[in-house]
């Protein structure tokens, strides 16, 4: 069973609908790294019963982004607004290589700003 970072990623939007044993199963085994062997001999279980665990929580978690795409929308609304954050950039820079307009940089900066911003909210 590879390690997927994804689990790990969509364990933060969607962890609180699993049960507290898959919670847990999971976050051992993709956020502590902890072997299905340690985890069983923690847990008190067999091996094959993590891995049990563990597959259903995937399934789960995969299945819940397949219906709501939380997860996406968040990556491409950070992704968006990287490239906003860029552009307002890039576009203060032209400004100030091809004649400065006072108005242009204010524009720029505010783009950058409320782009920032939103970014730290998430």
């Amino acid at each position: 069973m590879a390690k997927d970072m994804q689990i790990s990623f969509l364990l933060d939007f969607y962890g609180e609908m699993l049960t507290e044993k898959q919670q847990d199963m999971i976050h051992f085994y993709y956020n502590d790294d902890l072997s299905l062997a340690e985890i069983a001999e923690n847990e008190g279980i067999t091996r094959q019963g993590v891995r049990d665990n563990i597959k259903r929580a995937e399934a789960l978690l995969l299945d819940m982004e397949a219906r709501l795409g939380l997860a996406k929308r968040f990556r491409t609304v950070k992704d968006g607004l990287e490239q906003i954050m860029d552009n307002a950039k890039e576009i203060s820079a032209f400004n100030m290589v091809h004649g400065f307009s006072r108005e242009i940089d204010e524009h720029a900066r505010r783009i950058n700003a409320i782009a920032l911003t939103l970014s730290e909210d998430e």
